[in-house]
């Protein structure tokens, strides 16, 4: 069986254009919905993102803002200060690191931190977010979100949900585009569990080889979410074998990149996918 991704260009990186490619979560919140954050401690940060490409991730993605239903903004001055000590610590490893923020501040400091990735679950909607990502030659991700985490899970509806968030995510990618940025920077993320109910994130799930007309990365992050508990009746921290079975569909479906906590058992996961689906072995 054949297997083709779409590249993304990142930077100074190119990110695969063959398998899936693991992004390692690297929370610097004190409020993180899977009780992983790290605020304020940047050693523990540092090792965690070693220990996680030791595992096999291919992509550091750092978060200094809870996006969690029912979160609250935080200023600019405190993200800044909980992410740049950390990209700054993490640029140097040889792989890219992504800066997961809405806030175009926080995208311009992290970009001259040496950042490759920035990764907005806003859809660079900010003003002067598209701006902060146009003046560069990072890689983004735009992500697909109704409403906003403080209220976003109170009542998401839609009339067909697939073709709603793939007219959305393309929009947004051709506005990018229009600014110059080449089509290859851009990775789309159908954004599961941002006002979406558990009806619509499988709708989502079983749509998503529809999105993206196939010509960008696909992002998938469901690691550990609401909607896993909410088909095993599982609390977060006994999430990890649902967590693993999402990535493998979500590879079998097209995602070139899966966002998740659990690295190591990811990585095994998607060995044996590789070994079985495609005839690979050793690729993992």
């Amino acid at each position: 069986m054949s297997f083709s991704l779409p590249a993304w260009r990142c930077g100074r990186f190119t990110v695969g254009g063959d398998l899936p490619v693991i992004m390692a979560i690297i929370n610097v919140t004190p409020d993180s919905f899977s009780g992983d954050g790290l605020a304020g401690a940047v050693d523990l940060a540092v090792r965690r993102a070693e220990q996680a490409l030791a595992e096999g991730a291919g992509i550091l993605d750092i978060g200094g803002e809870s996006s969690r239903p029912g979160a609250e903004s935080i200023s600019l001055d405190d993200e800044l200060e909980r992410v740049i000590p950390v990209v700054q610590a993490l640029v140097g490893l040889g792989v890219p690191v992504s800066v997961d923020t809405v806030k175009p501040g926080v995208m311009r400091a992290a970009i001259q931190a040496g950042v490759s990735i920035i990764n907005d679950i806003n859809a660079l909607r900010a003003p002067e977010a598209m701006a902060a990502v146009a003046e560069s030659d990072v890689g983004v991700c735009l992500m697909h979100m109704q409403g906003e985490p403080r209220s976003m899970q109170q009542a998401p509806r839609y009339d067909d949900i697939v073709p709603e968030v793939d007219s959305f995510l393309l929009e947004q990618a051709r506005q990018l585009e229009v600014l110059g940025v080449d089509r290859s920077r851009i990775a789309l993320d159908p954004g599961f569990g941002f006002g979406k109910s558990l009806t619509h994130n499988l709708q989502l799930f079983r749509g998503m080889p529809d999105l993206g007309a196939r010509a960008y990365p696909l992002l998938v992050g469901v690691s550990r979410k609401s909607m896993l508990g909410a088909v095993t009746g599982r609390a977060v921290s006994e999430r990890l074998p649902a967590s693993i079975v999402a990535a493998v569909l979500a590879a079998q479906r097209g995602a070139a990149v899966l966002r998740v906590h659990d690295v190591a058992a990811t990585r095994d996961a998607l060995a044996v996918w590789a070994a079985i689906e495609q005839d690979r072995l050793g690729v993992y």
